[in-house]
């Protein structure tokens, strides 16, 4: 997995956009975060220099289960540990478990949208067919 193939995959669900969200943070590492929301909520994020770990949303009981599982996901890198993990390439997480994850993540935050959001996001996709 390289950071082109992750933003492409992350680009390719419903109404997804990205931004190097942090470009005034004070440490290079998080100006260097590119991140990708569904209505302004972001679902996952990674340094695009670096390209060593991406931070996502996940269930805390799952969370609890990969992390004893594998040495490469961690508690989320400067998130609510309980709600976000970061999973690190070139380590111990094939990369069509961290696909899985990704798409999980996307789905907890759709799923936390108001109705009207889903609505747009909804009308969204119909303008593009």
């Amino acid at each position: 997995m390289n950071a082109e193939t992750l933003r492409e995959y992350c680009l390719s669900f419903e109404g997804v956009t990205d931004k190097m969200a942090f470009t005034k943070a004070s440490a290079e590492y998080d100006r260097n975060l590119l991140a990708f929301y569904v209505k302004e909520k972001w679902f996952c994020f990674f340094n695009v220099d670096e390209f060593d770990f991406c931070t996502l949303k996940c269930d805390p009981e799952e969370s609890k289960i990969l992390q004893d599982k594998y040495q490469g996901i961690t508690p989320g890198y400067h998130m609510n540990k309980k709600h976000w993990i970061s999973v690190h390439f070139n380590k111990d997480v094939p990369d069509k478990l961290i696909k899985t994850l990704l798409k999980k993540s996307y789905e907890l935050v759709v799923a936390s949208l108001t109705k009207a959001e889903i609505h747009d996001l909804e009308d969204d996709a119909r303008g593009h067919e």
